[in-house]
């Protein structure tokens, strides 16, 4: 036995020769660790008893966790996501459009990527809409979801003024000018034909310009641009008018005077040249130039004979 009185150190140390040395060559742990090491030992004495199932519930969760970071690096996230709400009842049943008159709705359909098995929150509205909007006769589009099974179409579609010939293709043209879509069939008939290069880009001038004129108008076949200048317009009896590159409606109104007076419009003639604004020129078809000619003829033998007679 020892004192315990005095100087405690000492008499530690003096007991004890090594203890000093053992003291300074332990390795302290961090906090963290500590607290880990304490739970490890404890787990391991059987102090901390795991709830039943523990295992089981770690081995599912460590397998869906792996499952998981599998999905999201492999890239198949979002169609897990359309099976799973897909199955749970947001599978798209119904497409709802509206506002088209020129669109099919199996191209529509096409571009939404609908097959049967597409959930509703998976869709996509923004790139629905973007992909809608490449469809030539769009103007505007509104995709919109109705919970939990409907998809609403909203379409504005651009207005078809006219038809352009440009080389021997056909388009159906805005107001503007701009280029809806290729002519596919009759249905657009009916509307006013612009041909030649720059002729979309004044279509709507020169049929402003014709508009006050009805009775020339109604009778327009064709308005064809000419070097992108003026225009000569075909009529629907074969007669073209050669329009001058201003002053365009001063020349329509001599048209309509001599329509009104003369009838020029319903006879045997070819063209009608209104290019300089001094002067008319009028070429005859060849059928009537022949009976020009034939007639010419007669009125000189009648004359010869006439004056034989004197």
């Amino acid at each position: 036995m020892f004192a315990l009185s005095g100087n405690k150190s000492a008499e530690i140390k003096g007991v004890y020769p090594g203890a000093h040395v053992a003291a300074t060559d332990t390795v302290v742990l961090p906090r963290p660790l500590r607290r880990v090491v304490r739970f490890v030992l404890s787990l391991c004495s059987g102090r901390i008893v795991l709830p039943r199932h523990a295992g089981k519930v770690a081995f599912v969760g460590f397998y869906s966790a792996v499952a998981l970071h599998g999905v999201v690096v492999g890239g198949h996230g979002p169609a897990v996501l359309q099976s799973m709400t897909s199955t749970a009842g947001f599978a798209i049943e119904d497409v709802r459009v509206s506002g088209n008159q020129h669109t099919s709705e199996i191209d529509i359909l096409q571009l939404l990527g609908l097959d049967g098995a597409t959930s509703l929150l998976g869709l996509d509205i923004a790139e629905a809409r973007k992909s809608l909007a490449d469809l030539p006769w769009i103007e505007s589009v509104e995709v919109r979801k109705v919970y939990p099974r409907t998809v609403e179409v909203l379409l504005r579609e651009r207005q078809a003024y006219a038809i352009w010939q440009h080389g021997s293709d056909l388009s159906i043209i805005e107001r503007s000018g701009s280029v809806i879509a290729p002519l596919r069939d009759n249905k657009f008939a009916s509307l006013p034909l612009f041909v030649g290069r720059d002729a979309e880009t004044g279509a709507a001038a020169i049929e402003e310009e014709f508009a006050k004129w009805p009775g020339i108008a109604s009778r327009v076949k064709a308005f064809v641009r000419v070097a992108g200048r003026r225009w000569d317009i075909h009529l629907d009896n074969g007669i073209v008018v050669k329009l001058p590159e201003t002053e365009i409606d001063q020349s329509l109104a001599l048209l309509s005077r001599f329509d009104e007076e003369q009838q020029v419009l319903s006879r045997d003639i070819a063209a009608i040249d209104m290019r300089l604004h001094d002067r008319v020129a009028v070429r005859l078809t060849p059928e009537a130039q022949e009976r020009r000619i034939a007639a010419v003829e007669a009125r000189r033998k009648a004359l010869k004979k006439a004056e034989q007679n004197i």
